[in-house]
């Protein structure tokens, strides 16, 4: 039997296809919300109306990709932090701890 990282090819596919389905429907679900604000930003604002569909996606896409960023400095600031922390923790029990002598 195949094996994709640890799981069964089954247990991948099944995983892919719901994947699939939640993308579908995400994508139905809020493109029917973005089409109604589309709507209503077109007919109220003139900014709204000269901007193009591409430039529109485009600002989304940077958007998303600038919130990807921050996480990822976020995720490695909090582990140079933890591994700091448990550097100075390993120092302090090896400093409070007294070493034991051989008696002679």
């Amino acid at each position: 039997m195949r094996s994709s990282g640890g799981l069964r090819y089954e247990e991948a596919s099944g995983a892919a296809w719901e994947g699939g389905r939640g993308a579908a429907v995400g994508a139905a679900k809020w493109g029917v919300y973005s089409a109604i604000l589309g709507g209503v930003g077109y007919g109220v604002s003139p900014i709204y109306r000269g901007l193009t569909i591409q430039f529109k996606v485009c600002l989304e896409a940077d958007r998303r990709i600038r919130d990807y960023e921050a996480k990822v400095r976020m995720q490695k600031r909090m582990m140079r932090d933890r591994a700091a922390w448990e550097k100075y923790e390993q120092e302090f029990e090896e400093a409070a701890t007294p070493k034991q002598q051989k008696p002679s």
